[in-house]
């Protein structure tokens, strides 16, 4: 594995961490987004993901700009630090160049499917909550990473939140997404849990994939860290 892993170093991007300029990118936006929407606030349309200005056709570039720009320090220090520990990891797994293109992959999806709910509880079930409201973070990417990781390291011991022991990653990914759940519902907490799951699906349905495909290589890492 250790050998593998020097070999893509040398091809990929010239021998450079993509998660490591995937975070400084988010930091460099967040930092310029802010001051932007700081001058400005409408610059905010043009930034953030809002489902009604989708369904209008407009800003339809926010399913990008809206990964790399955070609600303030805390949210981006946060996802940083997860996508510091989890993104490392599954560059790793998946070599630099397929990392890059599914952690993209993934927040675009994400955000999809957070319009995508949203419009269907506006026009459907008559509730507008998350139809006018900005959504913004790499939450979405990073939790496409944890559901590929559910199904490629399932036994993957993991520490989350501040519970001491490491839980197997297949049971606390989809812990995470049930304790943000309830911290958004009881604690009224502004939470993309819609993106979030989003994000996790397609984890799920691209560790399938790989796992379909590449069965030795797969079996391998998931017996490896276990």
């Amino acid at each position: 594995m250790p050998q593998i892993y020097r070999i893509q170093k040398r091809k990929g991007f010239f021998g450079f961490n993509v998660n490591l300029l995937l975070i400084i990118i988010n930091i460099v936006c967040f930092i310029l987004f802010s001051f932007l929407i700081y001058a400005n606030a409408n610059f905010l349309d043009y930034i953030a993901l809002k489902p009604s200005n989708i369904i209008n056709e407009l800003y339809l570039w926010t399913f990008l700009t809206s990964m790399f720009m955070h609600a303030g320090f805390f949210h981006i220090f946060a996802n940083m630090l997860s996508l510091l520990f989890v993104g490392s990891f599954v560059e790793r797994i998946l070599g630099k160049k397929r990392y890059l293109a599914f952690y993209l992959l993934a927040g675009l999806f994400a955000g999809i499917f957070f319009v995508f709910v949203s419009f269907i509880l506006a026009n459907f079930f008559n509730y507008s909550g998350d139809f006018n409201t900005y959504a913004v973070g790499a939450s979405g990417a990073i939790f496409g990473l944890i559901g590929l990781l559910m199904v490629l390291t399932p036994n993957l011991p993991v520490y989350i939140m501040f519970i001491p022991i490491p839980i197997k990653m297949k049971y606390a990914a989809p812990a995470m997404l049930i304790v943000l759940w309830l911290i958004s519902i009881f604690g009224n907490v502004p939470v993309g849990n819609t993106a979030h799951l989003g994000g996790f699906v397609i984890g799920l349905i691209y560790g399938f994939y790989l796992r379909k495909r590449y069965k030795n290589k797969t079996r391998y890492i998931s017996r490896l860290f276990s």
